[in-house]
């Protein structure tokens, strides 16, 4: 039997005393699931946005072995409530346990769990409970439910007590572990002022992760010079390539959360730096957060398949048919039928790729704003490419599936066959790109915009 305990809760921020509790699990269950809950209809919305606590709650937890960070409740923006755990987390063979609070569960009969929660006393009398309690703390055997264990955790300090600090520009460093803290200070969380879209970031020591194209001599011998640098505790990720090159290790590491730092041998780069100083460390950098794309593609079967893009998702038609979509934002159709060759939605980093290819306008490179364009647009004539706001769903459907069928992609990479696409900035995945100031993409975004002749 594999024993799985689910450890939920807000993690706004994740303490010092989380990681410790999820440690403690540890060494009692085969799997420790830990998971960010998404926001509650009967409670105000959390202090920071999905994506800050996706990122401090990987940060907070990595490294523990058998525990892990499932982020679905914080993609979809919902709250997953306990009795739907069985669904997520069951299965046969798996014995599952509901980590929680004594307070949850004291005066029994008419406990918060009881009470409170959606089918409370059915699970009181069903389910396995991990009761953490902290040390000198009462506890009444009649206050615990029929299938439960209890766990001592050492004392603590609240979320909430580590927000108040941090809002009164108080020190909360020795509650948070120190890359959550430096998160916490660099995106300037939990502040009376709005976090920062951009900031300055000290490298602290040369510990890469090195990646490179090793197809291309340039990008190896440029990576063997920087090798020395290289670590199995890297304080960021050194890409050395083209932007293609970049895409994929964002696509491949982006979990990571650590920083990219992108050294250019291709053309423009837009999404890197010149290779013209490689102690680029010893100087302040402009770190940017940029968001991913959460795409979801309906099979011509039916299925689903979720996928994540840096740049961009599109359809395009298969065969020598053009292709007829519908296209709605947040749920609003605006196109009901669009003749074109295809559909694209780019982020704004994305704008500058294959959507001014389609025709689109450049954007800022940290906009929060998104892109809608389409290739070869027969119908409705003289259609030019939208900018929509960073919180728009996109939804491409296919109008005629038999006949005009179309193909996906994710960033460049085939999705196969689909019947619809929908596409929105993704609630969780985000990356944390560097660049000097000499070649900070705003600099690159005038070159595309006003091109010099010659």
């Amino acid at each position: 039997m594999k024993r799985v305990a689910v450890f939920a809760g807000g993690f706004d921020p994740p303490g010092l005393h989380h990681r410790r509790i999820a440690e403690l699990l540890a060494r009692e269950f085969d799997e420790v699931v830990v998971f960010p809950s998404g926001a509650r209809p009967d409670r105000p919305a959390a202090d920071s946005l999905p994506i800050h606590r996706a990122v401090m709650t990987d940060l907070n937890f990595r490294g523990l072995p058998r525990v892990r960070v499932e982020l679905s409740d914080l993609e979809r923006d919902r709250f997953t409530p306990n009795h739907e755990f069985a669904r997520l987390f069951d299965g046969p063979g798996v014995e599952l346990s509901h980590v929680v609070p004594l307070a949850a569960v004291a005066s029994g009969g008419r406990s918060r769990l009881q009470e409170e929660w959606t089918s409370g006393r059915e699970l009181w009398k069903t389910a396995h409970f991990t009761v953490l309690h902290e040390p000198g703390e009462r506890v009444d055997p009649a206050d615990l439910p029929p299938h439960s264990q209890l766990l001592e955790i050492p004392p603590h300090t609240t979320s909430g007590e580590i927000r108040y600090l941090l809002f009164n520009d108080g020190q909360a460093d020795h509650l948070l572990t120190p890359d959550v803290a430096a998160y916490v200070r660099r995106h300037g969380l939990f502040r009376p002022t709005p976090p920062a879209r951009e900031s300055t970031y000290h490298v602290r020591e040369p510990k890469v992760r090195l990646v490179f194209d090793p197809h291309r001599s340039e990008a190896a011998a440029l990576a063997e010079k920087l090798r020395r640098f290289e670590s199995p505790d890297p304080e960021f990720i050194l890409v050395v390539g083209g932007d293609g090159t970049m895409l994929r290790a964002i696509r491949q590491h982006w979990r990571d959360r650590l920083p990219f730092y992108g050294v250019n041998i291709g053309h423009i780069g837009f999404l890197l730096n010149d290779r013209d100083r490689l102690d680029f460390w010893e100087q302040p950098l402009r770190l940017y957060q940029l968001p991913l794309l959460w795409a979801e593609m309906t099979a011509a079967d039916g299925s689903r398949r979720e996928e994540l893009a840096f740049n961009d998702c599109w359809v395009e038609r298969e065969g020598g048919q053009t292709a007829w979509v519908e296209v709605a934002v947040n749920g609003r159709v605006r196109m009901p039928k669009v003749v074109a060759d295809g559909m694209l939605v780019a982020t704004a980093a994305g704008s500058t790729s294959y959507a001014r290819a389609m025709g689109a306008t450049p954007l800022p490179f940290n906009a929060q704003l998104l892109t809608l364009a389409g290739s070869n647009v027969l119908h409705p004539e003289f259609w030019h490419p939208a900018v929509l706001t960073g919180d728009s769903v996109v939804t491409v459907r296919n109008l005629d599936p038999v006949k005009r069928p179309l193909r996906g992609f994710i960033d460049g990479v085939a999705q196969g066959a689909v019947l619809e696409m929908t596409a929105r900035v993704s609630n969780i995945a985000a990356v944390e790109l560097l660049f000097t100031r000499e070649h900070d993409p705003v600099a690159k975004l005038a070159v595309l915009q006003f091109p010099q002749p010659g």
